[in-house]
């Protein structure tokens, strides 16, 4: 196991409240590639260097414009979509720091368009949804969604999410240094934003990417769920566990060969998580005739969970 930091004077940093923009920023993302740099879009247009860019996409033209109105008033760059096609088009054609994606548009859907903006880049993708079904909200996050918020709501409960998320992004900006990060057989570069399992690459979110780093910066150190929340989404515990619980099921279909029975991000009941350094165990092997039997080192699975904790994997351990 080893950490490394590295430090220089061309490290990405912003002072200041000044967010970066997606090209320039290291906790995000972009798959996109044009003419004018490894992550510029051909064609985009330009927009103001001292202003949050949000992409909002709704159906219902009286909520896009009241949306529209009140984050221009924060201080909001805007752009609207009224649908889910129109909103792609635009974010291929634009960069933005932020998406608000209605679920139920005409055409393309809110699922689909987000499944499509995560094939480009990874920045925070919030969704508006009048689906309060746990299954709904569960399908959002999965696709790749950082939030949700649940129609209908305040605006103000719009502003303080897309200020956490926003907060944790400039956050992030300013307190950057490169870093290669080895726990076991998975090595994290902030720098390159890159995750290899055993020499692989694997691709992940920001969300996925953030949690993994906070993660293995604490390995073998029991984290709540409440600590996750603050520390990757920039909430408090008032804002549930569904986020985390998903976040942490599909970082472990990634980086997990089994994640029913994850050796790396470990379930700590009642509690949180636990991301252990170890390596995983090798298969068991024959001696002459003889099986190994390989010494456990963690305490026994249970053979069920509860509804509350299926979100996250199939299998717990309990605390010690």
């Amino acid at each position: 196991m080893s950490m490394e930091n590295y430090c220089c004077s061309g490290t990405r940093v912003i002072g200041g409240e000044t967010l970066n923009s997606p090209q320039s920023n290291p906790a995000h993302k972009d798959k996109r590639t044009g003419s004018q740099g490894e992550n510029s879009v051909s064609g985009a247009a330009s927009q103001p260097d001292d202003k949050i860019s949000v992409l909002v996409a709704d159906d219902e033209k009286m909520m896009l414009q009241l949306l529209s109105m009140s984050l221009q008033r924060l201080g909001y760059h805007v752009m609207t979509a009224e649908n889910g096609l129109e909103a792609v088009e635009l974010f291929d054609r634009h960069h933005f720091d932020l998406v608000l994606l209605d679920v139920l548009m005409p055409g393309m859907d809110g699922f689909t368009a987000c499944a499509e903006i995560r094939k480009r880049s990874d920045i925070p993708v919030v969704m508006l949804t009048a689906l309060s079904r746990p299954d709904d909200i569960v399908r959002g996050l999965e696709i790749g969604a950082d939030n949700y918020i649940i129609k209908p709501f305040t605006f103000k409960e719009v502003e303080a999410k897309l200020r956490a998320i926003l907060r944790r992004t400039n956050f992030q900006n300013n307190q950057y240094v490169f870093q290669i990060i080895e726990r076991g057989d998975i090595r994290l570069n902030s720098e390159l934003h890159q995750v290899t399992v055993s020499g692989a690459v694997v691709e992940l979110t920001g969300t996925e990417f953030q949690l993994l780093h906070f993660l293995m910066t604490h390995s073998d150190q029991t984290v709540s769920k409440e600590e996750l929340l603050e520390a990757v989404w920039g909430y408090d515990s008032t804002d549930g566990s569904n986020l985390v619980e998903v976040a942490i099921s599909r970082l472990r279909k990634k980086i997990e060969k089994d994640p029913a029975r994850p050796d790396r991000l470990l379930t700590v009941r009642g509690i949180g998580y636990r991301f252990s350094s170890a390596r995983p165990l090798k298969p068991e092997t024959t001696t002459a005739g003889h099986k190994l039997q390989p010494q456990s080192t963690l305490p026994a699975y249970r053979s069920s969970v509860t509804a509350t904790e299926s979100l996250d994997g199939e299998k717990i351990i309990a605390a010690y």
